[in-house]
């Protein structure tokens, strides 16, 4: 290097540019909140600059997750080259789902019970909500009235037609597709298919490339995304339901630390801090864009590259995890249940919370992870319950804030799950040369 050459400048990590983008959004957004509040310039910026800015990025994001799904599902499959490890590994993911999804709702459900959040909120104040939420209550509700029935739901996970059910963003039953393609490719053997194998890998990377190159926006979207949430609402709504917001902030907090923490420490032999620092990344883009599908990207770098997980058990508990195990989303529908049927006095017996947690946890599977995908669930809880559905609309105004903080623990909790997998598939060790052992 000659003396008229510089060193390049190191670039600053991507997760801290979008906390810098995060600081500068939500801090611009407060400002214009307190001193030009309901001007009309405001909602004009929200409504076509900054709102269009940040749409633009979760669209070109969700334009690639169909095909990195069905790729890295498919790939994650074939590589475990036989059936009796995709059962081995399929298992011990079905496992800890379920376990981690009970003890989410389980949390909820103590905590909105100890701290009663809903015996907090003036009824005037709750009608006057209400009554601002009303006509977003009514679209949602019209919603879940196009909704089939259970029997109908169960039958739909698997597709009579896969192109229809990617063109209708259909997941779960793309998932399925992807399963059996791979447990098929499995079967026929690599000589047959090696060619296709092959394939379906040009796929996964050309995507995974493009990718790479939408996620260097992510700083600019979340700028925008803090911008417009601050700026429209301020801290108002968040003071007027404080008790609320608290309490699910509460249990996602437990979950997150406590749980989390235990369960990488204990099921996948890893520190609880080496496990946070390196999926810090992964949470941010979960935070800013609020959709476990949008952040399966930046997840699948992490597991491989943060924490050294075997590719093939990331690939498959990851893809499956970012609409099967929504953990945030149960303990979100189950306080907001029981907020709501206290707020209205409807006190619930214990055959009826029990019937909101399994629920609960069933809804955590089957929601899907984009923003706002679990309040037509909450909106068909409310009505089992006997109460008023329309009393969805109370949360509204706080539910983007809330979102993005369960996705953040949605996607926290894939990476714990494919963390105690790969620490169980491997005999006591985690990912590549051990880096999932303690620390």
């Amino acid at each position: 290097m000659t003396e008229t050459q510089a060193a390049p400048a190191p670039r600053i990590a991507l997760h801290y540019q979008m906390l810098i983008g995060f600081a500068v959004g939500l801090g611009g957004g407060l400002l214009v909140n307190l001193t030009a509040g309901g001007a009309d310039w405001v909602e004009t910026v929200t409504t076509y600059v900054t709102g269009p800015l940040g749409q633009v990025f979760l669209r070109l994001l969700f334009m690639l997750v169909i095909p990195l799904l069905f790729s890295a599902l498919v790939t994650g499959v074939a590589e475990m080259g036989d059936v009796a490890a995709l059962k081995r590994i399929g298992l011990r993911t079905l496992a800890a789902t379920l376990v981690l999804s009970a003890i989410s709702v389980v949390v909820a459900l103590v905590l909105v019970n100890v701290l009663r959040p809903g015996s907090g909120v003036d009824a005037e104040t709750a009608r006057a909500l209400l009554a601002q939420a009303q006509q977003g209550a009514g679209s949602i509700l019209a919603s879940t009235r196009e909704q089939p029935g259970a029997v109908e739901q169960v039958l739909a996970i698997i597709p009579s037609n896969v192109i229809r059910a990617a063109s209708q963003d259909d997941i779960l039953a793309l998932m399925v597709f992807a399963l059996a393609f791979g447990i098929g490719l499995v079967l026929v053997g690599e000589e047959k298919t090696r060619a296709l194998r092959e394939a379906i890998e040009g796929i996964l990377a050309v995507t995974l490339r493009l990718i790479g190159l939408v996620i260097r926006l992510a700083p600019i979207a979340v700028a925008c995304f803090m911008f417009n949430l601050a700026a429209l609402f301020g801290l108002d709504l968040l003071v007027r339901l404080g008790a609320y917001v608290g309490t699910v902030l509460l249990a996602l907090g437990f979950q997150l630390i406590v749980v989390y923490g235990l369960a990488v420490w204990l099921g996948g032999g890893m520190r609880p801090w080496r496990f946070f620092a390196g999926v810090q990344e992964a949470m941010v883009m979960a935070f800013a864009t609020a959709s476990s599908n949008a952040t399966l990207p930046t997840s699948l770098k992490v597991a491989e590259e943060q924490l050294k997980l075997p590719r093939k058990v990331s690939r498959f508990v990851l893809t499956i995890g970012a609409t099967a195990n929504q953990n945030g989303t149960a303990i979100f529908e189950g306080v907001t249940v029981i907020f709501l049927a206290q707020l209205f006095g409807h006190d619930l017996s214990l055959g009826q919370q029990a019937m909101v947690m399994a629920v609960c946890i069933l809804g955590g599977i089957g929601t899907a992870g984009v923003p706002a995908g679990s309040l037509p669930v909450i909106a068909l809880i409310l009505g089992m319950v006997g109460v008023p559905p329309t009393a969805i609309g109370l949360i509204l105004g706080v539910d983007r804030f809330l979102d993005m903080c369960r996705s953040m623990l949605n996607v926290t909790g894939d990476l714990a799950v494919a963390s105690v997998v790969a620490h169980g598939v491997a005999g006591g060790g985690g990912g590549a040369g051990g880096a999932a052992k303690p620390a």
